[in-house]
């Protein structure tokens, strides 16, 4: 799973998720790209998991690059714990993502491969997606 190497404080607050994408909204490494349409949280697992299902549809043929990273870690109180002692464990990380955001690109094969990849790895993905391509843009 992706995480961070190290980070100043270990517990961050929820935040706000308001607004589009003004950075890493357009396609620029690769032909086609995933493109987030809402906003949200994209744990460390789903991105795993659609990159695992974006690779295996190609089956290793082209490039594919992962544009988000997660950076914020969100946590979570035991089961059986009572609402005093202040804030849970870490839990995971998370990749905040805001409408227009690019989350994968692939380059290195037809339109319709390309298509199908990314069908795959929006099925893994919290958040509604739409595939763009460099052309369209």
């Amino acid at each position: 799973m992706l995480q961070p190497k190290k980070r100043k404080y270990r517990k961050d607050f929820r935040g706000r998720m308001g607004g589009i994408a003004t950075v890493n909204n357009t396609v620029s490494f690769g032909e086609h790209g995933l493109k987030s349409m809402e906003n949200g949280w994209i744990k460390s697992r789903e991105i795993e998991a659609a990159r695992r299902a974006i690779t295996g549809s190609i089956k290793r043929k082209g490039k594919v690059w992962i544009k988000i990273f997660p950076h914020k870690p969100y946590t979570q109180k035991g089961t059986n714990s009572k609402m005093i002692g202040g804030k849970g464990d870490v839990e995971g990380y998370v990749a905040v993502v805001r409408p227009g955001t690019m989350l994968f690109e692939i380059s290195g094969v037809d339109r319709e491969a390309a298509m199908e990849a990314m069908r795959l790895g929006a099925q893994k993905l919290s958040v509604q997606t739409k595939f763009v391509s460099k052309k369209e843009l």
